[in-house]
């Protein structure tokens, strides 16, 4: 009877302990959103990065002005240590206004087009071919050089609408931008035209970056979707006439540059070196002023650290707010950051990405997601962000940014942001990503969130 009572007891006093700890956190994530939702500061800083510094890829002035300008940023703010990370980044420049015409005989239609990003320039006088559609890599091979070579490929397959969240009609049309050109050019085509990466129908051209491997090198630009739309009518008219394409571009790429991550810390009061990131890029395309992407990420990062420190919160261990350059074409920030964490030798618990948007939050990706773990973080958490709508919590990816400590840390917990995607891919990577498209409450609400997931898992670690 004394084992039963005693074990009765420790279990009493289990369960007290966890409904303090619960209470405990409740007040401490209320006071995060008070502050974010009534004293925040991101919109603001926002508004300064899009209007008086703008567009930011990697390489341009833009991007040199914007590192100088965050790290001032994070200095005023009082963090515990705030510096640069050198990073070499690669530089692709736009050059003069794309253009992009239809020929049918004497017609001349001009379409919405941007060239995607790492392009090579069109001759000088442009380039004028046969049109062939395709809605798929594969038909590449299908079709083969007899078929393909001399021509312009216009890759056609629209976003799949019955995805709910659309990240995931971006990556299954992703490939006929991110390859589509390189592939193309090993069976003779002489260049690429795709259809934007979005469920929108609109006259805004979307850029993004296309990578060629070993293959030859054609021009490459993506087209608007109402653009895309004339143009896959006109050829399947089949009309006496052939349907040519018109494209002509000046894009280079210069020899890289010096850049920076920049890096805002505050000190742990009990492990010295263990850390938790919370991050965005920095850099954006030029189209627009890289507002959703990822303006609000990394003005989310930022505002995480200043809300520890204005509701007075130390935490136990290091909390890194990271600002990443060269997301958008190439990746080096990121691959440069978890190199030196583990030349340093540093532990590195969990990082979080925040890189889908400003918009409403609605939880939480977790890349190590076992479903003991994600039973033991919903039993524990989702009772505290449900309050605040963003308690969903789910396996899937983490982000390209925090992606190579996967390799260098093989024990951390990748976390993506998860807002309401359903806005995102009508603005990103267009010239409608602007400071008037960003919603200040929700963009509270999203710098709250992600405060609030940090402050648990510094509190509570990730063991479920």
């Amino acid at each position: 009877m004394k084992l039963k009572a005693t074990a009765l007891c420790l279990l009493a006093g289990v369960g007290l302990s966890l409904q303090t700890h619960a209470q405990t956190d409740s007040l401490m994530l209320r006071k995060i959103f008070d502050e974010a939702l009534v004293k925040g500061e991101c919109y603001e800083n926002l508004r300064y990065l899009c209007k008086k510094i703008g567009s930011r890829l990697s390489g341009s002035a833009g991007a040199q002005k914007s590192v100088a300008w965050s790290k001032k940023l994070m200095e005023g703010y009082g963090f515990d240590k705030v510096y640069l990370q050198e990073v070499m980044v690669p530089h692709w420049v736009r050059g003069e206004k794309e253009q992009g015409i239809i020929v049918m005989g004497d017609t001349r239609t001009p379409v919405a087009m941007a060239a995607l990003g790492g392009s090579v320039a069109s001759p000088k006088a442009g380039i004028t071919a046969q049109v062939i559609e395709l809605q798929s890599l594969k038909e590449l091979e299908t079709l083969g050089e007899a078929r393909i070579k001399g021509k312009i490929v216009f890759f056609n397959r629209p976003f799949d609408e019955r995805f709910i969240e659309t990240g995931g009609a971006y990556g299954t049309a992703g490939d006929q931008r991110n390859v589509g050109p390189g592939a193309a050019a090993k069976y003779g085509a002489v260049a690429v035209i795709v259809r934007s990466l979005t469920a929108s129908l609109d006259n805004y051209p979307h850029t993004g970056g296309t990578n060629y491997g070993d293959n030859p090198k054609i021009p490459a630009a993506a087209i608007s979707t109402m653009a895309a739309n004339k143009l896959s009518m006109l050829l399947k008219q089949r009309s006496a006439i052939p349907v040519k394409f018109f494209l002509k571009t000046s894009c280079q790429t210069l020899p890289d540059v010096l850049s920076y991550n920049v890096i805002g810390e505050l000190k742990g009061t009990e492990n010295n070196n263990k850390y938790i990131t919370v991050g965005g890029h920095l850099d954006s395309w030029d189209l627009a002023e890289g507002a959703h992407d990822d303006g609000t990420g990394v003005m989310q990062s930022a505002e995480v650290l200043r809300i520890f420190k204005a509701v007075g919160y130390r935490p136990k261990n290091n909390i890194r707010a990271v600002f990443f350059m060269n997301e958008e074409n190439g990746h080096k920030g990121g691959i440069k950051y978890a190199e030196q964490a583990l030349k340093d030798k540093e532990e590195h618990i969990a990082a979080l990405e925040t890189d889908e948007g400003g918009f409403t939050p609605r939880g939480f990706s977790f890349e190590r997601a076992t479903p003991a773990f994600l039973k033991g973080i919903n039993q524990q958490w989702k009772a505290l962000l449900e309050p605040y709508e963003t308690d969903r919590l789910v396996a899937g990816g983490g982000g390209t940014d925090i992606g190579p400590l996967r390799q260098t840390h093989p024990n951390i917990q990748l976390i993506g942001f998860r807002p309401d995607s359903q806005r995102y891919f009508d603005i990103h990577h267009t010239p409608n990503d602007v400071f008037e498209n960003v919603n200040k409450r929700e963009l509270e609400l999203g710098a709250a969130a992600c405060a609030s997931l940090i402050y648990l898992i510094d509190q509570h670690g990730l063991s479920f």
